[in-house]
């Protein structure tokens, strides 16, 4: 547990106590899934923290396990690559995302089937309340669509890494990992849609992925900068402070401005230096990430994975 980092750390030992206390709870007459599970947004239980809070619940011990196991073995690479603070950022955004695609899938179901009934869309908008109540019955828990955005974020960080994925034979690149993992999703949303339901959150699964992927096209064309293959490394850039230094140094007076010209070539001196030392480090790590690349996570040495996770 000491070489988690801390984020995925904090993140397991959440969802197991959230786990536990629904367990305890639960023999108390307290159904804490009721409480805090994502439910279809006209049911009379749906609050909208719950898009929140239904991914640290889970439906059993199998559901719970797999889904930790899964942030255990892909979240620590993940938050060392991307740091904590844009770590724990990305992972809520996969889950709340992957909520909303569930209740746009669920709201798609619910149209069908009163549709099937001769109703309208207006009528969708105007259920009694016995309708409600029913609705609650549509609840969606597990850390799945945040799990599922951290498994893009490998494939599309780490692209080339080659993995052991039983029963297969041979190990597979990352990439194909994650994209056969899409297809599986997307053919049981599909088979889910025609009547074939096996009661697993496929569409939320999905959200997940598309959710994630956005966010890191996002932080590609914004005031984030990549380097190696498409999103290896995120590194803020100091645009604000440039344009603070700029602004200042612009609307400075001659007279008694002096010393503060003065602290502002201090300052621009040190700033110097502290940028030179960055793009000295950037570049070992640029070339570090080049090598995973090629030759995969493996193939570097202990001083280069010091300086990889050090890096943040």
């Amino acid at each position: 547990m000491r070489e988690i980092p801390t984020i995925t750390k904090n993140l397991l030992i959440i969802n197991i106590l959230c786990f536990l206390a629904d367990s305890v709870l639960g023999m108390r007459g307290i159904d804490f899934t009721n409480i805090f599970g994502l439910h279809y947004f006209q049911a009379q239980n749906f609050h909208i923290w719950q898009l929140f809070t239904y991914m640290f619940m889970h439906a059993g011990w199998v559901h719970l396990f797999f889904n930790m196991f899964a942030l255990w073995m892909f979240g620590g690479l993940i938050e060392r690559t991307f740091g904590q603070r844009r770590f724990i950022i990305y992972y809520l955004v996969c889950g709340i995302g992957a909520g909303l695609c569930q209740e746009l899938s669920q709201a798609v179901q619910v149209y069908t089937m009163i549709a099937d009934q001769g109703a309208t869309l207006n009528d969708m908008f105007h259920l009694t309340a016995a309708d409600r109540m029913a609705l609650n019955a549509l609840t969606t828990v597990g850390a799945s669509g945040a799990v599922y955005g951290i498994l893009l974020a490998f494939g599309m960080t780490f692209p080339e890494e080659r993995m052991f994925i039983f029963p297969l034979p041979v190990p597979i690149k990352a990439k194909w990992f994650v994209i056969g993992y899409a297809a599986i999703e997307l053919f049981s949303a599909f088979s889910n849609a025609r009547g074939a339901t096996d009661g697993v959150a496929h569409v939320a699964h999905l959200g997940g992925m598309l959710f994630g992927y956005l966010l890191i096209r996002l932080w590609r064309r914004t005031s984030y900068s990549f380097n190696g293959w498409d999103g290896y490394e995120i590194r803020e850039e100091s645009t604000f402070t440039r344009l603070k230094n700029k602004l200042g140094s612009l609307f400075s007076s001659k007279g008694d401005n002096q010393k503060k010209q003065k602290n502002t070539t201090t300052y621009t001196n040190a700033d110097w230096d502290y940028n030179a030392r960055q793009r000295d480090k950037e570049k070992e790590i640029d070339r570090i990430l080049d090598k995973v690349k090629k030759s995969g996570y493996d193939s570097l040495t202990e001083e280069e994975k010091k300086k990889l996770f050090d890096s943040k």
